[in-house]
């Protein structure tokens, strides 16, 4: 069996790094997904598809996996550019100013 180890990115929603810390073991899909006729439902006899672990550390989740016997691959992370410019939005009420602060 086949498991994947990565740390979550941040959705679309959030501007801050919440839940971003802990590392997530979840498993490969064994099968594909299949369309029911009648319904329209996608389904999938793989229930293992349905887990996902969470671990504090990257080393907890590959112990995790080596003590299953779990075939695994680790995604790093990329680092994220820290968005922080001189002059920011303090500076519009900044009492220093020359010039008249209009829009």
């Amino acid at each position: 069996m086949r498991a994947r180890i990565y740390q979550p990115a941040r959705t679309a929603m959030q501007s801050g790094s919440a839940k971003t810390k802990t590392w997530v073991l979840e498993y490969v899909p064994a099968s594909a997904r299949e369309v029911d006729p009648l319904m329209g439902w996608t389904s999938s006899d793989d229930m293992d598809a349905q887990v996902k672990l969470r671990f504090d550390s990257k080393a907890a989740a590959e112990a995790y996996a080596k003590a299953q016997g779990l075939n695994y691959t680790v995604a790093e992370p990329k680092a994220r550019k820290p968005v922080i410019r001189p002059g920011g939005y303090g500076e519009n009420f900044a009492t220093h100013r020359r010039g008249v602060w209009t829009h």
